[in-house]
């Protein structure tokens, strides 16, 4: 029997590859944490990482409290450099896909070293290139290793891993798909819809399909994986 939602997960495995690397890797994070640990997830927006951490103390923290009935309420309401918290009150801090939204980042590693435990853990995603979006809130398109490596370590932060979400090849169909996208914006009029629908279709297949499949299994072949979308990054406190 045809199972729909494995198709449309590994569909999503190529294709969404991003969202789910990233998912994944703080998924796989949050497993090592011991419980009861105290966890704050920093620029926590809709709290999508929630559920990973039931088994710890965790708050969120945000610049604002979204209005959305399905979100989780904000713990802490603030600017991010700047958390009414005590000194050393966190085992760990997750900050993900926040950094480029700052316009300070160097004052919000500095914070976080602030709240953080001795051997407290900093997680962090982030960008390395990206379109402007959640404007006018966007200040920067991305940060390299060794913007990590330099400023983490002024920062009291030791045992610094960066790890690429992906290389060249990922990043390259996941930009395919973005121009399918732009070729078929949603706004069209019903009627370019019909007489589109062929090479739409058509298109789709090889921008959204063959394409990301096709950049996966060559993943390999970029062994330096200096373009990738973006980087995790573990820090411990010293």
């Amino acid at each position: 029997m045809l199972n729909l939602n494995r198709i449309k997960n590994l569909f999503f495995k190529y294709t969404r590859f991003n969202e789910n690397n990233r998912y994944k890797w703080i998924a796989d994070q949050a497993s090592l944490i011991s419980d009861g640990a105290k966890v704050l997830d920093a620029g926590a927006g809709a709290c999508r990482y929630s559920s990973l951490f039931d088994h710890c103390d965790y708050k969120t923290q945000d610049f604002c409290q979204s209005t959305h009935i399905q979100y989780r309420k904000i713990d802490y309401v603030c600017d991010v450099s700047s958390i009414p918290v005590d000194n050393d009150a966190f085992d760990v801090v997750l900050c993900a896909e926040v950094l480029e939204h700052v316009s300070e980042p160097i004052k919000v590693v500095q914070e976080f070293s602030r709240i953080l435990k001795k051997n407290g853990k900093l997680l962090i995603t982030a960008p390395l290139g990206c379109g402007v979006h959640m404007q006018p809130h966007i200040f920067y398109g991305g940060f390299t290793p060794f913007w990590y490596e330099k400023f983490l370590s002024e920062c009291g932060f030791g045992n610094i891993k960066v790890m690429p979400n992906g290389g060249f090849f990922e990043q390259y169909t996941q930009e395919s798909v973005r121009f399918w996208n732009f070729i078929f914006p949603k706004s069209r009029s019903r009627i370019k819809k019909i007489l589109w629908f062929p090479f739409e279709a058509i298109s789709a297949l090889y921008f959204c399909m063959i394409l990301p499949i096709w950049g996966h299994f060559l993943r390999d072949l970029d062994e330096e994986k200096r373009f990738t979308v973006g980087y995790f990054v573990e820090a411990v406190k010293k």
